[in-house]
């Protein structure tokens, strides 16, 4: 018999009631040292009280509104977005998801209003950018597409750093380049900063649309407060969720007024895209993530971190391979297989994320103590001593 909740997971046979910063408690009373932060969402971690103050004070107000009217936490949302990044317009969605369907379907919207037959979207393997009709098509793995053909059309599939490829691929029927600065599914692989800037200079000279997914790598993960700001360029959209909303299901894309001219009213909705709740605590996060003084102690921590994984790599060679990621968005490539890495850490009470190229993610909360550094690597390395060969 199917159970009642549609089996599409496999569940950890964990189950956590509360959590506090870095930390989670487990139904029986053991305490867990959350290196996973629901895979890049509790960027604050658990139970912080500026999103539970926000939280707590807007559902002491009105919950939902319609987009039928104006919602000043909204408005206050986008404007914070707006000022701190390359765009002029923000959407709110719910998601990273929808986030990726509106994405693909202003940047088609913007060459059909300007007269043009250009539709194709190009995209690289490794991605991940949801589990909509468009994401899986985005991502064009079998892993993610198969048995759910017929597949919306349009996207052309490259080879992950194929430079040469990219550039034989655009032609006048190319819509838009989609990437993730920082794959996060794929193996966290960041994409050096040339080849995005090089990816923006593709687009100017042929006109084609940059779009950005940083759904996992966004909101302060690598030190900046989104990932491209390192290569010293910008999108002309961009995709955000998971940090934005610290816990809460809030995501966003974001846009040049040149990239979003062609929607116009009544081309995109959402019933709870933007509602009250989700942008209270939005604001907060943006409050304490958008400041330079909390991002330089991301970027220290992340160092902090990345030194010590070093350490855990060195210490543990026959386990680990070697280090990859930037800021706090960092990942462990394996010798052994990845999820007896991941398995080893429950026994051990750290909680870390499986990703493809057999590497194990860390996405600690960017407000991870050094205390709690020091305790996550005694940890990871207690782990991977349980399956040493040595």
């Amino acid at each position: 018999m199917i159970p009642a909740v549609l089996p599409t997971y496999n569940r950890v046979p964990l189950t956590f009631v509360s959590g506090e910063g870095s930390w989670l408690v487990e139904a029986d009373g053991r305490r867990f040292l959350d290196l996973g932060a629901g895979i890049a969402v509790n960027c604050l971690g658990h139970a912080h009280p500026a999103l539970t103050k926000a939280l707590t004070d807007q559902a002491g107000q009105v919950w939902h509104l319609s987009n039928l009217y104006n919602i000043p936490s909204q408005q206050a949302l986008a404007d914070k977005l707006v000022d701190a990044t390359f765009a002029d317009t923000v959407f709110f969605t719910n998601s990273g998801t929808e986030a990726c369907e509106l994405a693909v379907k202003m940047a088609r919207k913007y060459w059909y209003e300007k007269g043009e037959d250009r539709s194709e979207i190009i995209t690289f393997s490794g991605s991940f950018h949801g589990r909509s009709s468009a994401g899986i098509a985005a991502a064009g793995s079998e892993k993610m597409t198969k048995g759910f053909g017929p597949l919306l059309p349009g996207f052309t599939h490259l080879e992950f750093g194929d430079h040469d490829a990219l550039k034989a691929a655009v032609s006048d029927k190319t819509a838009a380049i989609l990437i993730e600065p920082v794959q996060g599914e794929g193996g966290i692989r960041p994409v050096p900063d040339q080849c995005l800037k090089g990816l923006r200079d593709i687009c100017d000279q042929t006109g084609a649309l940059l779009i950005f997914d940083e759904v996992q790598c966004g909101v302060g993960r690598t030190g900046k407060l989104f990932a491209h700001e390192w290569a010293g360029i910008s999108p002309d959209i961009m995709m955000v969720a998971k940090g934005i909303g610290g816990g809460f299901p809030l995501g966003a894309v974001l846009a040049t007024e040149n990239a979003a001219f062609g929607m116009t009213a009544g081309t995109h909705g959402s019933t709870y895209g933007g509602n009250p709740l989700g942008c209270a605590v939005g604001n907060a996060v943006m409050d304490i993530v958008g400041s330079d003084e909390f991002l330089a102690e991301v970027n220290r921590k992340a160092g902090l971190l990345r030194q010590k994984l070093e350490g855990l790599v060195a210490d543990n060679p026959d386990v680990f391979e070697g280090v990859r990621g930037s800021g706090l968005m960092l990942g462990l490539k394996c010798k052994v297989t990845n999820m007896d890495v991941v398995t080893a850490g429950y026994g051990q009470n750290v909680l870390t994320v499986p990703a493809a190229d057999n590497v194990v993610r860390l996405l600690p909360a960017l407000n991870i103590t050094d205390e709690d550094i020091a305790a996550a690597t005694d940890k990871l390395d207690s782990a991977a001593k349980t399956l040493s060969f040595e």
